[in-house]
């Protein structure tokens, strides 16, 4: 039914690309935090030749899609409070709405993930989203084919997490330990560095919300903490898992997450050298970059970006010396997700033009489809 959206294909390298420009190093940096981020040419996995458009005019700040193998997507709606599929011919029909959804500032429906269950077990869809007192997690069994998804009832697998109006990260993913992995935001700038608290981290969780055995800490979800904002979650077929995450004003991060790892906010906001911290991979601006939704293919992270209005190619076949190139700068706007299509042959991008910090264009928002360079291609 579900393709993860973590799919491996070998990709070869290809020289240059018709509509992509050079990325920006951006602002001056702090002398605290220099600039980590590095330009090369085309990565491993490049995209190739013009985007196609797969649907436009979808309206209600689509955030998160989950590519189902049957050629439909079922896509979260951060400013609608609900979830709806996305089919092959470009139409959007509604699945479910989760009624106690605070739609206010960045908060609403967030990410969204599925767990295929076995033969005779249902097989259900997870989404983390803003309630009045707290954020949640919740999931409900879905049943149907194209044209006819449908959810049951919502159950709660964890609740409790802190809100705020802004910065509450909230992409889900499910590992290839099969265990649910939880990005949350620190709103309060008050939160990360607390091994008590459930905001700044990313959690590790079972699918029925219970705490694993085998976290880094006996009885805590806090898989890794010092987070400000992440949106972006993804893992290498070798099992290394990325983040994207938001900056505050100098510096965006892609990070690999190490259990128990602790990436210093708000002490530190990208690169430090502190003993006790774990400085990103690269970084660039807010302004070149602010960062969304990531996929890998091969030794690819693809990285949505809103403000930089860009896709980027990270290069971390080497994580110490990661490059990177960027691509359709300014063409679509602002990027919410990427996401590998079922064919393992293209990359599905999801624009994000008609949110509190966009400017719609005509025709937003948009899926794009952007092929990719196979070794049989």
């Amino acid at each position: 039914m579900h393709r993860r959206r973590n799919v491996y294909v070998s990709l070869v390298l290809v020289g240059s690309l018709a509509g992509c420009t050079a990325g920006t190093t951006g602002e001056t940096p702090p002398a605290a935090s220099p600039p980590a981020s590095s330009q090369t040419d085309p990565a491993a996995g490049i995209p190739l030749g013009e985007p196609s458009v797969l649907a436009e005019g979808i309206t209600g700040t689509p955030w998160e899609l989950v590519v189902m193998d049957s050629g439909s997507s079922l896509v979260s709606f951060r400013d609608t409070g609900s979830i709806g599929e996305l089919t092959e011919n470009g139409e959007v029909r509604e699945v479910a709405t989760i009624g106690d959804a605070v739609i206010q500032g960045t908060s609403g429906v967030l990410g969204i993930a599925l767990l295929e269950g076995a033969e005779g077990e249902p097989t259900y869809l997870y989404a983390f989203y803003t309630a009045d007192d707290s954020q949640r997690i919740v999931r409900a069994p879905l049943t149907g084919t194209t044209g006819s998804y449908a959810l049951g009832a919502f159950e709660t697998v964890l609740d409790g997490i802190p809100r705020g109006e802004r910065h509450n990260a909230g992409r889900i993913a499910f590992g290839p330990d099969g265990m649910l992995y939880a990005a949350t935001g620190d709103p309060d700038q008050e939160h990360a560095q607390d091994p008590e608290s459930l905001a700044g981290k990313i959690l590790r969780l079972t699918p029925e919300g219970e705490v694993p055995g085998d976290n880094p800490t006996a009885g805590s979800y806090v898989y890794s903490l010092g987070h400000r904002n992440i949106e972006g979650l993804a893992w290498s077929a070798d099992g290394t898992m990325w983040a994207s995450e938001f900056g505050e004003d100098a510096w965006d991060e892609l990070n690999e997450i190490v259990p128990g790892g602790n990436y210093g906010w708000p002490e530190i906001e990208g690169e430090g050298g502190a003993p006790d911290f774990i400085d990103p991979v690269l970084t660039w601006s807010v302004a070149d970059a602010s960062p969304a939704g990531i996929a890998v293919v091969d030794n690819t992270v693809f990285m949505a970006n809103l403000r930089g209005e860009s896709l980027m190619a990270i290069d971390v076949s080497d994580p110490a010396g990661a490059t990177f190139t960027t691509y359709f700068r300014g063409e679509f706007g602002r990027l919410r997700e990427v996401d590998l299509a079922p064919d393992g042959e293209s990359l599905l991008v999801l624009t994000s033009n008609s949110d509190s910090n966009g400017e719609p264009r005509e025709g937003d928002e948009r899926l794009l489809s952007v092929p990719l360079e196979t070794a049989a291609g």
